[in-house]
C-alpha cells in the first residue's frame, strides 16, 4: 500500500523498523540516498535482505534535471531534447527515446531497481514542475515518442507507468509547492492532454501515476483523490487493468483533504492502489494511518509485467502500439 522515502545513504534502526510493516510494499529513493554506484548497490542489497525480491525499489531516473542516480551512470538528457529533435527528424528522434529508455532501464535493473517512474507524457506547454521533463507539446509527438520509450523500457525488463494522469502541462502552478487547478473543459483534456495516456494504455502500459491536479469541468478533487478520474475515466472509459500509485502525499497541492490519515484514506477511496509517502518526516503517520488496512501483493506488478513479456509478440500486433512504433524486427 505504501511506497516510502528513506533519509539517507544507509537505513537507521527506526527506519529498518518501518521497512517491516505490512503496509510497506516497497521504497522510493532520491538524491539524498545516493553518492555512488556501489553505496547505491549496497542500499538497495540491504532493502532485499530485509523484505525480499517482492518488495518495489523505485526511483525517478527520468533524465535532465530528474535524474537521482549520477555517478556511476550515464547522464541522460531531458526528454524535451528528443521532442525537438523529432520536429527535424522524426525517425531518428523515435530511435532516441527508444534508446534513451532502454539505457536507463537497464542500468537501474542492474543494480536492482524494480521501477523509474516513466515515461512523463504530460505536454510541454509550460508547466513549471515539468518543463523539460516533457517531449513535446503536441499529443501525436508525445504518443509516437511515448510509445518508443516504452518499448526501449521493455526490452530491457521493466514495466512502464505512464505519468502525471491524466495530464499535468497545461497549468502552470508546480505541484510540489502550489494548489494547481486546470479549469479547461473535459472535450478540450480528452482531445490533448489524455490522448498519450489512452495509447499507452492501449498499448498495455503496466502502471499509471496520478496527478495532483484539479479538472473542476470534470470533477472538484484532485486527480488521485476522484473516483471520476480513476474508476470512471481509467478504470472504465480506458480499460486501464494495470496498478494506480498516487503522487507525492506530501505535496502542496495534496494537501486540500487534511492531514497525511486523511489524504491517505482519500487515495485508497478513488482507486488508487500504491500510494507515495516520499518525505521521511511523514512515514510514521502513514503508517499509524494504515495499521491494519492490508498490504499490497506487489507481485501483482511483477505478474503484470511478466505477463507483457511472455507475450511480446501478442502484445506487438496491438495495432494501436504498431501505428507509432512501426514493424518490429
Amino acid at each position: 500500500m505504501l511506497i516510502v522515502g528513506l533519509s539517507g545513504l544507509e537505513l537507521s534502526a527506526a527506519e529498518r523498523e518501518q521497512l517491516a510493516a505490512p503496509q510497506v510494499s516497497g521504497v522510493i529513493l532520491f538524491k539524498r540516498n545516493f553518492v555512488s554506484r556501489a553505496q547505491v548497490t549496497a542500499l538497495i542489497d540491504t532493502l532485499r535482505a530485509l523484505r525480499g525480491d517482492d518488495f518495489l525499489v523505485c526511483v525517478d531516473q527520468e533524465g535532465g534535471a530528474v535524474q537521482r542516480f549520477r555517478e556511476g551512470f550515464t547522464e541522460l538528457p531531458a526528454l524535451a531534447k528528443i521532442g525537438a529533435l523529432y520536429d527535424a527528424d522524426p525517425q531518428q528522434a523515435l530511435a532516441r527515446a527508444e534508446e534513451h529508455a532502454w539505457l536507463m532501464a537497464s542500468e537501474m535493473r542492474a543494480i536492482g531497481v524494480d521501477l523509474s517512474f516513466a515515461p512523463v507524457l504530460d505536454l510541454a506547454r509550460g508547466n513549471r514542475a515539468i518543463g523539460t521533463r516533457a517531449f513535446n507539446a503536441r499529443p501525436d509527438v508525445v504518443c509516437e515518442l511515448g510509445l518508443a520509450y516504452m518499448r526501449g523500457m521493455r526490452l530491457a525488463g521493466m514495466a512502464a507507468t505512464l505519468k502525471h494522469f491524466p495530464g499535468h502541462g497545461s497549468v502552470a502552478e508546480d505541484t510540489h509547492v502550489d494548489r494547481a487547478v486546470d479549469d479547461r473543459s473535459a472535450a478540450t483534456i480528452r482531445a490533448d492532454d489524455l490522448v498519450p495516456f489512452a495509447d499507452a494504455i492501449a498499448a498495455g502500459a503496466e502502471a499509471v501515476m496520478m496527478a495532483h491536479v484539479v479538472y473542476p469541468q470534470v470533477d472538484m478533487k484532485p486527480a488521485g483523490y476522484s473516483r471520476v478520474w480513476i474508476a470512471d475515466v481509467l478504470r472504465g472509459e480506458l480499460g486501464f487493468k494495470g496498478v494506480v500509485f498516487s503522487d507525492d502525499i506530501s505535496m502542496a497541492a495534496g494537501a486540500g483533504e487534511g492531514g497525511i490519515a486523511e489524504r491517505i484514506e482519500a487515495h485508497r477511496a478513488a482507486g488508487c492502489e500504491l500510494i507515495l509517502a516520499c518525505q521521511p518526516d511523514i512515514v510514521g503517520e502513514a503508517l499509524v494511518a494504515t495499521r491494519g488496512a492490508g498490504a499490497f501483493d506487489p507481485r501483482r506488478l511483477k505478474n503484470l509485467f511478466g505477463g507483457v513479456a511472455q507475450n511480446w509478440g501478442e502484445m506487438t500486433d496491438n495495432p494501436q502500439y504498431r501505428k507509432f512504433v512501426g514493424n518490429l524486427p
